[in-house]
């Protein structure tokens, strides 16, 4: 993704806003050094992919926004239908099931800072979402769309934090073998198409297709594309592309398995030498890690995962040889062994930038249900994870350098109780399930929010579980930062040109 684009656009944004205008240029301009400062972001956007085409799919929506400092009183925040604008006009021209919906509500309408809200709905028809958050609404705001599914192709609990538009993804992991169906979703929110190209790479390379080139995506709109309409090739082991000629979009893959369940799998972090991977349920029974390489240089990869105990190596599984342009795979068993976990990947020797995802399987026999857990990014200042319960929630934290501190915080609920903090401190090289916090007098949903308080970066990870008739649904969340602040440039300006 374009982080460095849209960290500076968000910069520059955020101090149009202050003083009603914003020019970037460097130090020696003017010969002056300047400090940045850390404000609340005041606009944001977020988008949520169309939950199932299942009749007996269940899907919630949770909402929160963690309290900021300096963000201010005003502001509001909403979620509609992707083919709706805010003035509830409707602009829809869209493929997607959410086509012709009339203008209504929003679907959600988020609370107070500091308090989760909620939404739900039931059926195969449920649209792709647009929310955007103004004011003290937007810092941090997130958004967690979890689906019940009881039946059929990708039967199990479904989950996915809506996400950012941008102009740039990557998804290892995805399929087109014979017992899987995996779509790419595509959501629009501006008011001009988006053009879209979907590359495919396999375990030689690219894949033959001219089907995923120039893919217009209407204004105001969501498609799903099924990836075995691209390619006439089957694998089991492929990465996805998602690249933003024109405009920008929210993208995430639907991964249904005939026999194994299912789960969203969100976009990897950046291409990185060094990647982590969180939150491997310790009762994982099998871990399938899957990688790329987008440059013109093979990478070697060492394996290490960080127990509890700290980082050992998976034997037969020390490292992985990742050539360019091709996809490369390694199936690491049960890695975990009944203990917290989080995979490490790191350069064996010259630094190639790499992107990667696990899928992690729970279960035996015919009781197995899948998740997947890609790339991320460290915790950050903070980040934050919505529609936690009492039962069934569980917070994994990494810190895979030095060792590190941080503040958890458990938000008030939906329907009431009160929130808790707690302070943990995370040895070097060691993952920890961590003891989370619950809300006093808790009623319904709730919010994790781990703050970054001291000592090297930390890592994180939220899997929700809910067994039904005996097969163990379970999906799992990373916690990238939730870009709440941005650095903005103090302006410092030399007057004494103007009395000469």
């Amino acid at each position: 993704m374009n982080r460095t684009t849209v960290s500076l656009i968000a910069g520059t944004a955020a101090l149009a806003a202050v003083t009603g205008f914003a020019t970037l240029s460097s130090p020696q301009a003017t010969g002056t050094a300047r400090t940045a400062a850390e404000l609340p972001v005041e606009r944001t956007s977020l988008l949520c992919p169309s939950p199932s085409t299942s009749d007996i799919a269940e899907t919630s929506y949770t909402s929160y926004t963690p309290v900021t400092k300096d963000a201010g009183n005003g502001g509001k925040a909403e979620l509609r239908a992707a083919d709706e604008e805010s003035d509830g006009k409707s602009k829809s021209k869209s493929k997607s099931k959410s086509k012709g919906k009339k203008a209504g509500k929003p679907v959600l309408e988020p609370a107070e800072p500091g308090k989760p809200a909620t939404g739900d709905t039931s059926g195969g028809d449920a649209p792709a979402l647009v929310g955007t958050a103004e004011g003290k609404f937007a810092p941090g705001w997130t958004v967690q769309e979890t689906t019940k599914v009881a039946a059929g192709s990708g039967r199990g609990l479904q989950g996915v934090n809506c996400s950012a538009p941008d102009t740039e993804f990557w998804f290892p992991g995805v399929s087109t073998a014979a017992d899987r169906t995996d779509y790419v979703h595509l959501t629009n929110p501006d008011d001009s198409a988006a053009v879209v190209d979907i590359e495919l790479y396999g375990k030689d390379g690219a894949l033959d297709s001219t089907l995923g080139e120039g893919i217009t995506v209407a204004p105001h709109s969501s498609d799903p594309i099924l990836l075995s309409t691209l390619t006439e090739e089957k694998q089991e082991n492929l990465t996805v592309h998602v690249n933003v000629r024109s405009g920008r979009v929210g993208a995430a893959v639907q991964a249904l398995d005939d026999k194994l369940g299912g789960d969203w799998l969100a976009a990897s972090t950046d291409p990185s030498g060094s990647l982590v991977l969180p939150g491997i349920p310790k009762d994982a029974t099998a871990v399938r890690l899957v990688a790329f390489a987008p440059g013109d240089a093979d990478a070697d990869l060492k394996v290490q995962l960080a127990s509890p105990s700290g980082l050992i190596t998976p034997a037969g599984n020390e490292t992985l040889h990742v050539k360019a342009g091709m996809t490369a795979s390694a199936d690491l068993g049960d890695v975990t062994r009944g203990e917290a976990g989080s995979l490490v990947l790191t350069p064996t020797d010259t630094s190639v930038p790499v992107v990667a995802a696990l899928r992690v399987v729970r279960g035996k026999g015919d009781d197995q249900e899948t998740a997947f857990i890609p790339a991320t990014p460290p915790v950050g200042t903070r980040a934050t994870v919505a529609d936690n319960s009492a039962k069934g929630t569980t917070l994994s934290l990494t810190a895979p350098t030095r060792g590190a501190t941080v503040k958890v915080t458990a938000s008030a609920g939906s329907e009431g109780g009160e929130a808790v903090s707690k302070t943990f401190t995370l040895k070097a090289g060691t993952t920890q399930n961590v003891a989370v916090p619950t809300p006093v007098g808790l009623k319904g949903t709730y919010a994790l929010t781990v703050e970054h308080v001291s000592g090297g970066p930390v890592y994180g990870a939220r899997t929700l579980a809910a067994t039904e008739d005996g097969v163990p649904g379970f999906t799992v969340q990373v916690l990238p930062d939730d870009r709440g602040m941005v650095a903005v440039p103090e302006a410092d300006q030399d007057l004494s040109v103007l009395q000469k």
